[in-house]
């Protein structure tokens, strides 16, 4: 039985991870710089970089330079983690959570 007191804290655990929401913040910007994508996800700028930084070793998405800004490709056939969804494409995430943007772009163009 849940705890329902009044003096008890709501939790603050979220489904996805830190992770989780820089990818899909590059997946609906490519072009985004980690300054904001730090600012949409209420971390700081040095935890964006780091977070893009194992993203790119473990092969989620590659960098290339268009000026002075970053450009970042998904891997979306790239599998989670996790070993009980590791049968199953990021791009299953992506396409959930950028399904409803209106950008004029298909979900499947990451």
């Amino acid at each position: 039985m849940a705890n329902t007191s009044p003096d008890r804290q709501p939790s603050s655990w979220t489904f996805l991870t830190h992770h989780a929401r820089v990818l899909l913040e590059i997946a609906r910007d490519p072009q985004a710089r980690l300054r904001d994508i730090a600012s949409a996800i209420g971390i700081t700028e040095r935890a964006a970089q780091g977070i893009v930084s194992d993203l790119h070793e473990a092969g989620y998405l590659t960098r290339s330079k268009v000026g002075r800004r970053n450009n970042y490709t998904i891997n979306a056939d790239r599998h989670f983690r996790y070993p009980t969804e590791a049968d199953v494409p990021i791009g299953v995430l992506l396409d959930i959570f950028t399904r409803h943007q209106h950008t004029g772009r298909s979900s499947t163009e990451y």
